[in-house]
């Protein structure tokens, strides 16, 4: 299984989800392939034998090498690389690294998620710093030239991006971005928890200081695992969490402590292990499927999709912007979200709704309070794709 070309029987042969549904809900948890599900299963009958602690030095090398996979697919090395609970966490630890001060300013962008903007309204709540929202261009997605000039400007403490928003299609310039912060010595922080392991991700040409993700979306890991990548000038800097803990530091005397040298400082002590094992085993999977033929697939099968909708009368097609993923949102005229969701899961298709408090700028210039959101991956058909095309067209005739 190398790309361009997939397995496809092969795939779905290790994806025994699909033998019972269509399972077009990879942005909300992708389907575990079956080294996946082993890696953890394995783990959890080995705590179950010899214990939580003696069974993770059991598995010290596996772990390490954990790190290692994970490292890999986003260009990294594992010193660069802090197993976290999930996403937000992760972003959140990047976050309280930085050190903000009334009129600091947070430069962002109108799209990105929802979680990370309420953290920062949150932290302007509390420190009085400014969050700035770079504009959108004409075409969708964020103007590029408009961050160059706030970037200049207003010299923020912090430029954050979310690669691909969690309610749209839309696929963020973050190279560019990362170019102009570079070129400022601005911080940049890029959320790539819905393109991680549906696009190619390489920290050096995005030229990030941090970067976030999941492992249970795109990457189909299990739920409750992520990461953060640290890169090596912010662990040069000095660079570490808030609420640091006797993972990421040791305490050496009464009033000082150490940080750990590399991004393990950004880690908690506990770990559910068994979930680490299976980010490892989902980030070698994909590196053995091959990203570049996974990306052109996903979003092959994407835009496939939004062309065939369009064409259905009732149903409004959202995304709009330069570059476009693997999610796909729609607007179904006669029908509330959660009752057009439950209707297509009792068809054994599985979708699911995204909400104007997900994306209040971004539904609100749309003119939408809901979208369904469809997010195939390349374990999904052509004949799956028509079967949920046909049942769209059907509920909304």
């Amino acid at each position: 299984m190398t790309s361009p070309h997939l397995d496809l029987d092969a795939l779905r042969a290790d994806t025994p989800g699909c033998a019972e549904r269509i399972h077009l809900n990879n942005a909300g948890a992708g389907l575990m392939p079956a080294p996946v599900s082993r890696a953890i299963h394995e783990h959890l009958e080995l705590e179950a034998r010899m214990g939580g602690y003696e069974a993770a030095d059991e598995r010290h090398d596996a772990i390490l090498a954990a790190y290692t996979a994970v490292a890999a697919l986003t260009g990294a090395h594992a010193h660069n690389i802090a197993f976290v609970e999930n996403a937000t966490v992760a972003f959140a630890q990047a976050l309280s690294a930085f050190q903000f001060e009334r009129g600091d300013v947070i430069l962002t962008t109108r799209a990105d998620y929802v979680s990370n903007q309420i953290m920062y309204l949150s932290l302007a709540e509390r420190f009085g710093i400014h969050v700035e929202r770079a504009p959108d261009a004409a075409e969708g997605g964020v103007d590029v030239q408009a961050m160059r000039e706030l970037i200049h400007r207003r010299r923020p403490k912090l430029v954050a991006v979310t690669h691909v928003p969690t309610n749209s299609g839309l696929v963020q310039p973050i190279e560019d971005i990362g170019r102009e912060c570079r070129a400022r010595e601005i911080p940049f922080l890029v959320d790539a928890c819905q393109s991680i392991g549906q696009l190619p991700i390489d920290v050096a040409a995005i030229d990030c200081d941090f970067l976030s993700a999941t492992a249970r979306k795109f990457l189909r890991g299990p739920r409750g695992s992520g990461f953060l990548y640290v890169s090596d000038a912010a662990l040069a800097r000095g660079m570490q969490p808030l609420f640091i803990d006797m993972r990421g530091a040791d305490w050496i005397e009464a009033d000082l402590y150490q940080p750990a040298p590399d991004a393990r400082r950004f880690e908690n002590w506990e770990f559910a292990y068994a979930l680490v094992l299976g980010t490892g085993a989902a980030a070698r999977y994909a590196l053995g499927v091959g990203i570049d033929g996974i990306s052109g697939r996903t979003c092959g099968l994407a835009a496939r999709l939004r062309d065939t909708l369009a064409a259905i009368d009732g149903v409004r097609v959202l995304d709009h912007g330069r570059r476009l993923s693997g999610i796909v949102t729609v607007h179904v005229a006669g029908w509330e979200p959660g009752g057009l969701v439950a209707e297509l899961r009792r068809r054994r298709i599985n979708t699911n709704a995204s909400y104007r408090q997900y994306a209040v700028l971004d539904f609100d210039a749309k003119g939408v309070d809901w979208a369904l959101r469809v997010s195939p991956h390349y374990y999904n058909t052509d004949a799956e794709l028509d079967a949920f095309v046909e049942a769209i067209r059907e509920l909304a005739g």
